[in-house]
């Protein structure tokens, strides 16, 4: 399964870009054109703490999902790696992973993101980040997970 998801960055698509900073409204009804939306794989996001970081692991049971993932992810590879939650289609929190490195591991059914530090400060940092996550994801929230500023998918827990 497949999910769009706006390229404009502010996951709301009645939202518009405007000027002077401030987002400017459109027509709830306007329909989106194929240059601001993404069709983004669904899957299953786990994420567990270890010592010195955290696993998000990002899995699909369809074939060609999976095999979207692990191409975006090899793609994208090498950069900051950041997960979006939302609910309701409304930005409830994001995490930018940039206190450690990410890292992307294929497997059967998808990818495993680790993001670690040798630093204990920014380890914690990361763990925290987890748990939070963790918490959004059992209340309902859905994650996108982001490499270099890019969606590789998008799901719940």
């Amino acid at each position: 399964m497949v999910s769009m998801m706006e390229r404009t960055g502010t996951a709301m698509p009645t939202m518009g870009t405007s000027t002077m900073g401030m987002p400017g409204m459109t027509s709830p009804s306007a329909m989106p054109t194929g240059f601001n939306f993404l069709m983004v794989p669904r899957c299953t996001i786990k994420m567990e703490k270890f010592t010195g970081g955290m696993k998000i692991n990002c899995t699909a049971d369809d074939k060609m999902a999976a095999s979207m993932i692990q191409n975006l992810c090899k793609m994208l590879a090498g950069g900051m790696c950041s997960c979006c939650m939302m609910m309701n289609g409304m930005v409830v929190s994001t995490c930018n992973l940039t206190m450690g490195m990410c890292k992307c591991e294929m497997n059967d059914h998808g990818v495993m993101i680790t993001c670690t530090s040798g630093d204990k400060s920014c380890a914690e940092m990361i763990q925290a980040c987890c748990e939070c996550m963790n918490t959004m994801l059992k209340a309902g929230c859905t994650c996108c997970v982001f490499m270099n500023n890019n969606p590789i998918c998008c799901g719940n827990c």
